[in-house]
């Protein structure tokens, strides 16, 4: 490894993984890319996972274990985790994925002027059986410099990303309204361009209580138990609300009136404006959408429902 190789930081977040956490960590260590280090972040575990992250950090000391006093919850924990590394570049990852040996060196080797590359990743279940569908069969990919194409979707788990410490000077934190992976690539599109290797790189597992299930739900949304299309309505609006508050917009007029036609529909029986807002600029808003646009245009059929007559029907 040439010495002005930069160093890659792997931001684990750990929290009673013990049961996938040493076929994960063998995948880490044996990276064949070595400038490493690994910020293994526990949030207070109750099974074997700081012991089985000590073992490993015996034998490969740029294993750095942190932990927490107190549970902070995924989201604050990953976002320890990614402000304790010290790398050039950072690589999230998850406690109970695999990852391909060459996966980071790939990245690295790929990354270019990017402030963000990721890639395909292999579906497997609990029991690391594959399911034989990639991320890219039920999302379409985007590469490029546009944060709108991210307003009402995302195709980017966190462990298929990295990104370039500079990113970090846009991070206030997360907002918790929004899942983590997708506030980090909202940031990395208002603040530089993205691009994807199409390799698969990761067997992503589904756990079958898991928010992160894509094959059963979208990625960062909430599946509604009762009163869905409420609560549905009542997530695209707090996630509008969101992305139009980060300060670093690239276009925050677009925002704003995004964010004002969804306000209006909250106080409304029909939202015939956000409907046709939706329409008009469907190729940047529905691009991640792997649908026919036939199924594309019943979605935004559905805006033309407002708030208040939803509500009569729930």
């Amino acid at each position: 490894m040439d010495s002005t190789s930069p160093l890659v930081s792997i931001a684990l977040c750990i929290y009673n993984g013990a049961a996938y956490l040493p076929a994960q960590l063998d995948t880490l260590v044996a990276q064949t890319y070595q400038n490493i280090e690994i910020i293994a972040v526990d949030d207070c575990s109750t099974d074997d996972s700081v012991k089985i992250l000590s073992q490993y950090a015996v034998k490969y000391p740029f294993i750095k274990i942190f932990r927490n006093e107190q549970n902070l919850g995924f989201i604050k924990n990953y976002q320890k985790a990614i402000l304790l590394t010290s790398g050039e570049l950072i690589a999230p990852a998850d406690q109970d994925d695999i990852w391909n040996l060459n996966k980071i060196e790939l990245m690295v080797n790929a990354i270019g002027n990017n402030i963000m590359l990721y890639h395909d990743s292999a579906f497997i279940n609990n029991n690391g059986y594959a399911f034989n569908k990639k991320m890219s069969d039920v999302r379409n990919f985007y590469k490029g410099n546009d944060p709108r194409v991210f307003l009402f979707e995302n195709c980017i788990s966190g462990h298929s990303m990295i990104f370039k410490r500079e990113l970090l000077r846009y991070f206030k934190g997360f907002n918790e309204t929004i899942i983590h992976d997708w506030w980090l690539v909202y940031i990395a599109l208002n603040n530089g361009a993205i691009d994807y290797l199409p390799q698969v790189l990761v067997q992503y597992r589904q756990h079958n209580n898991a928010s992160t299930n894509i094959l059963r739900q979208s990625r960062g949304q909430v599946k509604p138990k009762k009163n869905g299309s409420l609560q549905k309505v009542e997530h695209q609006f707090a996630v509008t609300m969101a992305f139009a508050d980060y300060p670093f917009n690239k276009d925050q007029a677009f925002n704003n009136r995004l964010l004002l036609l969804m306000q209006k529909r909250m106080n409304s029986y029909f939202s015939f404006q956000l409907a046709a807002f939706v329409y008009k600029h469907r190729k940047v808003l529905l691009y991640i959408q792997k649908k026919s646009a036939t199924s594309k245009l019943n979605f935004i059929i559905k805006m033309f429902w407002g708030y208040k007559l939803k509500r009569i029907f729930n």
